[in-house]
């Protein structure tokens, strides 16, 4: 998404795990400054604004007790003067009244779970050295103890059923350093490079993640062992997301699952082709659950009895945003089920319900995230709770509730309870915290509304628009028309940070943000019909839009901007050159200018050959031929006439930053107004608080300057 062997051969034995490792270690840092919730006052027009968004709680994924009475989860709050965020854990009752705050500490609390039947909970957390570890501790958040110091730290956790032993990610070595090929030079800096995916992402890989297995005896993991030992080469779970979701024990604690790409180099940089290995703890061996499945195959989890393993799986190598199919395994006869053959929409994540029946499952439909279930025989699709919205996380609580988070343009994640057994889907769902209620209360927010364009590929186009708080039809509003990345990511009900419609729309702009052709929720026909045809159908969607809105007489026609990141930057680069006088200004972060550069900078090769279609070097292919031909934003600068903001992190490495030093450089030797701002410390997003607050700033200033004249 846009989103090495470097090697010699080495063993687990680079990373130490050893029980004289593993130490009880001292409380947090007392006088360490602790993030609190901000004690936020709007501005005089109550609208909200860039000071709103820093001051809002993040709320992480609930986990649902043993007993099925009580909610952990994290609220996570951003300190700008700190330039850093900070989660604590709170446990509530399963309705989320009687809320406890159960730690308050200067670092975060991660991938908390609950254990030892409900009377402890596990969470990773930072040791003296700030390497995270994993930590215990009561219920009521006391008696906090370090149970692992592992070198380098870890990555995650994931307990067995028996809570007896636990799966640890962590990193071994994985390439050479200068001092390993010549030792008479150990302040040489110099990577030798043989091979493709030398870098990842945002960094070079010099080490990669391995899952090891070692014994819980209630205060300390002793006997730690790498259990992909004799496959030091292989990634799990795989960079650059992957987590503990990659891995699954069996109920009766004998084997796990885990999700690898086992491959390196340029065989790795041009497969998607991931497996579901089962590892046997009592033999050590290992076997491709998905043998012959050509696609990724991620997110495997078992059936309550452990007969059964569900996971997701694409069909076809090299293409990342294939519809993600749910299948099922018996795990006796080894008999593999497509339980979505005829449901034409992609699965994102999925979680039994308690009975074994059904399968729960998030997906994008209609421009919204709904929660669905699929009967395991009949294979059919309900819709469990859905709404104005997108839900994200499944936690089952019995067969009459499960417990979630949903967020819209409008407002970020709080956790819901749905009722299973409500009749109207659109009811099921109650929230049950209030982490940004009071906040969001107190302001003036915008307003949604769902509008149907007609395609000039004659199909309907459902597209969001977002209007200014006390919006006014009879005045004229400037506008701003999102272009999505992915490019094949839903424009649904998201929350974004950095990509906040409502923020833009409470600065006084109307917001477009049409579900063009490449994104999914209308069926994988709508949703492939990007690949290798960036500068197609997509392109005039943005286009008709705009055109539609335009007919409104609220919209001032003379000053629509158009803004994206990531393949909605390369859109917006593509817009810049063929726009025909519709868009005022523009503003691109971290998009692709040069295609032909693009194919040969980025990584991920696999994502590069399925979406342009191929080498631009090969004249025999068509679809490449033309990609680069008339797909390159590059190719258009002879036409470029407004005004342009470009932005990029110099640690990207999917889309590096000399795409839009390019684009910059370009604009200004053409003459047209343009401003730079680049990054040294951040990657394809922007993460750090300060340098947010920041591009939010250059972002309205550059839209104000060119989108409003009354403000000059």
């Amino acid at each position: 998404m846009i989103h090495g062997k470097i090697l010699v051969p080495l063993t687990a034995t680079m990373l130490m795990l050893s029980s004289s490792e593993i130490t009880k270690a001292a409380a947090p840092e007392a006088d360490a400054p602790i993030i609190e919730k901000p004690d936020f006052t709007p501005d005089p027009s109550g609208h909200y604004n860039i000071d709103a968004l820093e001051a809002l709680g993040s709320v992480k994924t609930p986990a649902v007790s043993p007993d099925g009475r009580s909610i952990l989860y994290g609220i996570g709050y951003e300190s700008v003067e700190q330039n850093r965020s900070n989660v604590d854990l709170y446990v509530s009752d399963i309705d989320g009244k009687n809320v406890r705050r159960i730690t308050r500490t200067p670092k975060s609390e991660g991938g908390a779970v609950w254990i030892d039947g409900g009377r402890q909970i596990a969470f990773t957390y930072e040791d003296a050295d700030g390497k995270p570890q994993l930590w215990v501790m009561n219920a009521d958040g006391s008696d906090r103890r370090q149970v692992t110091k592992v070198k380098g730290g870890i990555g995650g956790f994931l307990f067995s059923p028996s809570e007896k032993k636990v799966l640890l990610i962590a990193n071994i070595k994985y390439s050479r350093e200068a001092k390993d090929i010549y030792p008479d030079l150990p302040k040489a800096t110099g990577r030798v490079i043989d091979d493709l995916m030398y870098k990842h992402w945002d960094e070079w890989v010099t080490e990669i993640p391995h899952p090891f297995i070692g014994d819980y005896n209630g205060s300390e993991v002793t006997g730690i062992k790498d259990i992909m030992a004799d496959e030091p080469m292989y990634e799990a779970p795989m960079k650059p997301f992957g987590g503990i979701e990659s891995f699954a024990w069996s109920p009766d604690d004998k084997s796990v699952v885990y999700v690898s790409r086992k491959k390196t180099g340029m065989e790795y940089a041009v497969s998607t082709n991931s497996d579901l290995y089962l590892y046997t703890l009592a033999d050590g061996t290992t076997r491709n659950l998905t043998e012959g499945m050509m696609g990724y195959d991620t997110m495997p989890v078992f059936s309550p009895d452990g007969s059964q393993l569900a996971w997701l799986s694409m069909e076809r190598d090299g293409y990342e945003s294939d519809k993600n199919r749910i299948f099922v395994m018996d795990m006796a006869s080894g008999t593999r089920t497509d339980l979505t053959t005829d449901w034409d929409y992609t699965a994102d994540d999925i979680a039994w319900a308690p009975s074994g029946k059904e399968i729960y499952f998030i997906a994008p439909k209609g421009g919204v995230t709904p929660i669905f279930s699929i009967d395991i025989k009949s294979h059919k699709v309900k819709t469990i709770a859905e709404g104005i919205c997108d839900f994200v996380s499944l936690a089952p609580v019995d067969g009459k509730t499960l417990i979630t988070m949903r967020h819209s343009m409008l407002a970020p994640n709080e956790i819901c309870s749905v009722n299973l057994k409500a009749k109207d889907a659109t009811k099921a769902a109650t929230q049950i915290t209030d982490v940004n209620t009071e906040l969001l209360g107190k302001l003036k927010m915008p307003t949604v509304e769902k509008r149907i364009v007609r395609t000039t590929s004659d199909e309907d186009m459902t597209v969001w628009v977002v209007y200014p708080p006390e919006f006014d039809a009879s005045k004229k509003y400037p506008a701003i028309l999102y272009c999505q990345g992915g490019p094949q990511q839903a424009v649904s009900q998201f929350w974004s940070t950095r990509w906040n419609l409502a923020l833009m729309a409470a600065q006084g702009y109307v917001v477009i943000a049409p579900n063009r052709h490449g994104l999914p929720g209308f069926g994988t026909k709508w949703n492939e019909q990007i690949s290798g045809d960036y500068a197609g159908q997509n392109m005039q969607d943005y286009l008709s839009a705009v055109d539609d809105m335009k007919r409104e007489s609220y919209i001032d026609g003379d000053h629509i901007g158009a803004v994206g990141a990531s393949y909605g930057g390369f859109s917006v680069y593509w817009l810049a050159g063929n726009h025909d006088k519709r868009f005022a200004c523009f503003i691109a972060h971290a998009g692709i200018f040069n295609m032909e550069t693009q194919y040969l900078e980025t990584e991920e090769m696999w994502f590069a050959n399925w979406d342009m279609g191929g080498a631009y070097w090969d004249k025999s292919n068509p679809v490449a031929q033309n990609t680069f031909a008339k797909a390159s934003p590059h190719r258009y600068v002879d036409r470029w006439d407004t005004p342009i903001l470009v932005t990029h992190g110099e640690y990207d490495f999917r889309i590096l930053a000399s795409q839009g030093m390019m684009a910059f450089n370009a604009a200004r030797l053409r003459g047209v107004p343009a401003e730079m701002l680049i990054f040294p410390d951040e990657n394809h997003w922007i993460l750090k608080p300060q340098n947010a607050v920041m591009w939010q700033r250059v972002f309205f200033r550059w839209l104000d300057r060119w989108l409003k004249p009354e403000a000059k």
